[in-house]
Formats: structure tokens, sequence, C-alpha cells
């Protein structure tokens, strides 16, 4: 049997060096990100030609699909954007099939007696989804460079005044990315711990890769491509998930370079309910996964890229595989508990495997790196730490669903794209149009949670039981997340 005790801690030991090996990776991150903090302090940004007419042409395209609670306000800011209206053009690539199109062509006509260059542009059907909505509407784009939002952003009217600038002082510049903003962060518990980990990849990842001059992504919305290098790089493609990241890695293996402007703040809304939460964690992970499976070779193949750049690479497309690595340690660790109590010449190896929440140390640098420069409260980490163990223990909660999507996108396995649903409303409390959209209910997975939730407080007595406490930290966190995320699940399934 002993060889059966070697496996377990094998396969334990394995998914523990991945998830520190991602961990080291973001620390080099936001150790890259601090530097280039420090040299933005006092680079310019480069002006605006003072002849308008010099402006490049821009198209703005806002893909929408059933967004009744918020079309008509994307629609307004996007006709609020300070630019030279000759030099603008406004697309709604509306894919609705409900009561917000005839919302939408109220607000658009609106516009266009104001003199606002904007229209609706319908299809027959959803071919593509989102990826075939903004390949179809560049056929008949007039801008040069293309911005794009999501229905859920409000862009300030300065927008474009802040980014188109870096298109026009460098050639081989692709794409602009701003910070996503936060317009419901303290609508509830689960919006803020979102926040806290999009504010780590926007303040402290995208900065670091994009200093380093490493890969980044456009992030589907709040930034500019320009047209030429969409068109170069092979358009808009729906063979994955994450149309965005796909592209972005085919238009820097062309050579195009990317900027990110961290200083540049786009707002948006945030999942406020736990079926939305998993139809955009599912989108992210799986389209992630199938992201890797299509250019991750190209990336190893190429004659033109650093080691460091592939290396960097690597943890970006597979960082959604952390998921499964947590799922597997997880599912390992209360057996290993048993199994200590039957091999004790194999004790030392189980004291090392009790370091596994320590593989995390790291990732607290960059959550903190982030949590400043966001001028977070509680310097001192009194506020801090709270904030980082609820957030670490709802991703563990979620390392079932996430890990499943990463898996189905690493197989190949084919899946509609299901947009994540907007409510529009920012207020604590306010219900009033939030379930006017809903993509799932509770089903055999949260079922499966549940069980999960009960498998790992059983580890938790284990180690009272056995005396055994190297791996109640972790038990912990995996019992919480998983509880939080079924109760979320269930509660939020049950609101009318």
């Amino acid at each position: 049997m002993l060889g059966l005790e070697i496996l377990l801690l094998v396969l334990y030991g394995l998914c523990l060096l991945f998830v520190l090996a991602f961990s080291v990776a973001q620390w080099r991150l936001t150790r890259l990100a601090r530097r280039a903090y420090v040299a933005a302090a006092t680079a310019p940004a480069p002006p605006l030609p003072a002849d308008a007419r010099q402006w490049p042409r821009v198209t703005v395209q806002l893909p929408v699909y059933n967004e009744l609670n918020v079309v008509e306000r994307i629609i307004d800011a996007a006709a609020a954007l300070d630019y030279p209206a000759d030099r603008l053009q406004i697309q709604l690539l509306d894919d609705s099939t409900d009561e917000s199109v005839a919302l939408a062509a109220t607000r658009v006509a609106y516009h266009r007696a104001r003199g606002v260059d904007i229209e609706q542009v319908r299809r027959p059907d959803r071919q593509g989804y989102k990826a075939g909505a903004l390949a179809h509407g560049l056929a008949s784009a007039t801008g040069e460079l293309v911005a794009i939002f999501d229905a859920d952003f409000v862009p300030a009217p300065d927008f474009l005044r802040l980014t188109v600038p870096y298109f026009l002082a460098d050639a081989q510049l692709g794409v602009v990315q701003t910070r996503w903003g936060h317009l419901n962060e303290d609508y509830s518990l689960l919006t803020e711990l979102q926040a806290f980990g999009l504010n780590a990849h926007f303040l402290v990842e995208q900065v670091g890769r994009n200093a380093g001059h490493h890969f980044i992504n456009f992030n589907g919305t709040g930034g500019v491509w320009r047209r030429r290098c969409i068109e170069q790089a092979g358009g808009w493609q729906a063979d994955t998930l994450t149309e965005d990241l796909d592209l972005s890695y085919r238009a820097q293996l062309g050579g195009w370079h990317f900027r990110y402007l961290p200083a540049v703040v786009a707002p948006a809304e945030l999942p406020a309910q736990m079926d939305a939460l998993r139809s955009q964690q599912h989108r992210w992970n799986k389209g992630g996964a199938e992201t890797a499976r299509k250019h991750l070779g190209r990336v190893w193949r190429s004659a033109a890229l650093p080691l460091s750049t592939k290396l960097y690479a690597t943890a970006h497309l597979l960082n959604s595989a952390v998921f499964v690595a947590v799922l597997l340690m997880g599912l390992l660790s209360v057996p290993l508990l048993l199994v200590q109590t039957t091999t004790p010449e194999l004790s030392w190896v189980f004291r090392l495997a009790g370091l596994s929440v320590l593989s995390l140390t790291p990732l607290v640098a960059y959550y903190y790196a982030a949590w400043r420069w966001n001028g977070g409260r509680g310097a001192t980490g009194r506020a801090f730490a709270p904030k980082l163990l609820l957030f670490l223990s709802i991703s563990m909660g979620l390392s079932l669903h996430n890990g499943w999507a990463v898996l189905t996108g690493l197989a190949g396995r084919l899946t509609p794209f299901v947009r994540t649903p907007k409510s529009g409303l920012s207020t604590p409390g306010a219900t009033a149009r939030l379930r006017r959209y809903r993509t799932g209910s509770v089903n055999g997975q949260t079922v499966l949670e549940a069980l999960l939730a009960l498998y790992f407080a059983g580890g938790i007595y284990l180690a009272f039981r056995l005396h055994n406490y190297g791996l109640l930290p972790f038990h912990l966190l995996l019992t919480a997340g998983y509880a939080a995320v079924v109760y979320y699940s269930v509660r939020h399934a049950r609101q009318p």
C-alpha cells in the first residue's frame, strides 16, 4: 500500500509546485509594476495635435444583447464622448431579441437628431456571438481606430482624448487598454471581493506585464484598437469564449505593441448575483484555456520572443489552471491526513505537505500592492487581511466550477457564449430590476459543492481528532468558500 501513499503525495506535491510557481510569477509582476509606477511619475502623456482635423477617425462599438437595464446608459455615455463630431462614429451592435431593441432605437434616434453619427446595427442571427457582432460592425466602420465598450460600461467624456494620442506617437501600437473601475463595488460583499481581485489584475498584473514588455491582453472592453492591427492579426474569431485574449495574442505574435494605461479608468458594473458571476467566470476560465490550447505552442515556437516572455505568457494563458490544482489538492488533502496515521516513516513528507498554505505567501505581496495602490484603507494590514482571506476562500469555493471550465476548454469541448446579465443597479439593497435576466439556477454542481463543503469540514474534524493541524488553515478556507458559494447560489436563485 505504500505505493498508493507515495502516489498521493506526488500528485499533491505537483499541484503545490504549480500553485507556488503561479504565486511567484505574480510576485515578480508586482516588482515590475512597482518600478513602472515610479517611471510613469515623470513620463508625460503625448498630446493631441492642435488642429482637430489631424485627429484620427474613431469608431465606437457597443456590442449589446438583451440589455434592457443598461442599454440607454451606454448609448448616452458614448454620445457624450468629447471628440469632434465629424471624426466620430458610434455603432450600437444590437443582437437583442427583447423589448430593449425598441428602447435602444428610440435613444439612438434622439442622439442622431442632435447631430451624433450613431446607428443601431442589427444582424439576422447571433452567429459568432460577440466576436461575430464586432466583425460585422467592422465591415461598415469608418474609423481607423476602434473603441469598444460593453453594455455595463460608462466611459468618461474625455476617454478618447486620453487614449487616442498614444496611437499617434507609435505607429506599431495596436491597442490601448484602460483600467476598469467599479460602479457597484459597495453593493454587497460579493461585489467587494470581485473588485478586490480585479484591482490586482488591473493595478499590478497588467502594469507589470506591460512594463516588462511581455504579452498583455485587451480585456474585451474599455480599450481602443487600431483597425489595421485587427485586420492584420486575422480579425475577430469565435472559436474561443475569450475572443479578446485570442486576438490579443495573435496581434502581439504578429509584432504589434500594446499599451496599458492604469491612470485612465473606465467604470463598469460587477456581477451582483452568483449565477451571473458563475457565467462570467466560466467564460473567462474556459476561454483562457481554449486560448492556451490555440496559441501556447506558437508562443514557444517563436524565435523572436525572449525566454522570459514565453514563461510569462505560459503563466498568463494557464493561470486559470490554478483552480484545477487547488481542487485536486483539496480532494487529496483529507486522505493524506488519514494516511499519515498509518505511515509514520513518511511523517516528514506530511509535514512538508502542511506548507500548502505557504505557497500562497507570494500572492500576499501581489494583492497587498494592489490594495495600497488603490488607496485601500488599513495600510497596517488590519483591514487588508480579512478581505484577502475572504477573497481566497471564495476563490477556492469556485474551484470546482472554474476547474471544470478549464478542463473542458483544454479538451476542446465547445459550449455556447453566455453573456453576463447586467442589472444597472449600484445602490446596496436595490433589487427592482436585478432578476430581469437569469443565466442559471441551482443544479447538480451546486449539490456537489455542498458535498465538498461537508467533505472539507470533515478535514477540520480530523485535524482535531488526529492532533494534526498542518492543513487546518487550508481546510478552513475551503469549507468556508464552498459553503459561501452554495449559500449565495441558493439565496440568489430564490430571489424573484
